[in-house]
């Protein structure tokens, strides 16, 4: 199947300039979709961002992007009344991607000092075995873990570097209600204030990115756990409220996918070696690959998939 959108058929992605809503802001914008992206990134990144923009203006496509704050209520005007005004009458928002990652880290309780002890211990042992000291093989397994192939990093997933946290904080309401609003019910916010502008298409998609930390506690990763079952949850809501008039909502979840959001979570070597392991293709997952699926939803064909997660994982997921 060729697909080719209309380029007045537009993506208004939230979270743009890097990993998932990139990606697909590129994909998109090879098949004829014009691309609109929000971001928030200091003025002295946009020397790496720029060059993704490029590829996607290269694609003789229409393309805005917005340096602002998506969670405030200036941001969402901002981006709204310009729109409005540079879709007029005949372009519409075919998709609506919340990919947005904003949210705190912190753990919940005081971490235990028996388990790292233990895990202290037992790499010192490994390194009397080996007759080298405990800094040299901390040192050759970081090396090992950052330059190493993934096949090879799986099958060392139990030695992957020790997560470190801020012992010093702990998660407090204000984090849960900042995290579970930004990466989670924020998505109900943009998806009303398109609909009250009437920017959406007759057949329009709202999408937006989950994890496995949905199901799964990981140390340091409550709120956002937290924010993403929210997500969940508004983005079933809008699937049965906003049906009558033409909009699907799904939520993707991803594999593992190594990624400046990825590497902010403690412990993230350990997950990149444990789903590289766990996958049955032996890998992690790309951005590509979840932008490729990102655009097959947007196609009439996929009109009547609405209201469910859809892992696109490779299988790593249910793979024991």
């Amino acid at each position: 199947m060729s697909i080719r959108y209309d380029s007045q058929q537009w993506a208004l992605i939230l979270g743009g300039s890097s990993g998932f809503g990139l990606a697909t802001g590129k994909k998109l914008a090879r098949h004829g979709m014009s691309i609109a992206i929000v971001h928030r990134d200091r003025r002295g990144a946009m020397k790496n961002i720029e060059p993704g923009f490029d590829e996607i203006r290269a694609c003789d496509v229409d393309f805005v992007s917005f340096n602002l704050d998506a969670l405030s209520d200036e941001g969402r005007e901002t981006v709204i009344g310009d729109l409005r005004e540079r879709l007029g009458d005949s372009g519409r928002v075919r998709m609506l991607m919340h990919s947005i990652a904003f949210g705190n880290l912190r753990l919940l309780a005081p971490l235990d000092d028996a388990h790292g002890a233990a895990s202290q211990r037992a790499r010192q042992l490994l390194a009397d075995r080996l007759g080298i000291s405990a800094e040299q093989l901390t040192e050759a397994l970081q090396s090992t873990f950052e330059e190493g192939d993934e096949s090879d990093i799986g099958a060392l997933a139990s030695l992957a570097p020790a997560p470190t946290y801020n012992t010093d904080v702990r998660l407090e309401d204000e984090d849960f209600a900042r995290t579970v609003y930004s990466m989670g019910t924020s998505l109900s916010t943009w998806t009303h204030a398109v609909f009250a502008a009437r920017l959406f298409a007759d057949d329009a998609r709202v999408l937006s990115m989950t994890s496995e930390g949905n199901e799964v506690a990981l140390r340091g990763y409550a709120a956002v756990a937290a924010a993403k079952c929210a997500l969940e949850s508004v983005s079933r809501a809008i699937a049965v409220e906003y049906a009558p008039y033409g909009i699907r909502a799904n939520v993707v979840q991803a594999g593992v996918t190594d990624s400046a959001a990825l590497r902010l979570i403690p412990g993230s070597a350990h997950m990149k070696a444990a789903a590289a392991l766990r996958n049955p293709f032996g890998r992690l997952t790309t951005a590509a690959e979840v932008a490729d699926f990102i655009c097959l939803l947007c196609t009439d064909e996929a009109r009547w998939v609405n209201g469910t997660v859809i892992r696109v994982d490779g299988g790593e997921h249910i793979a024991g």
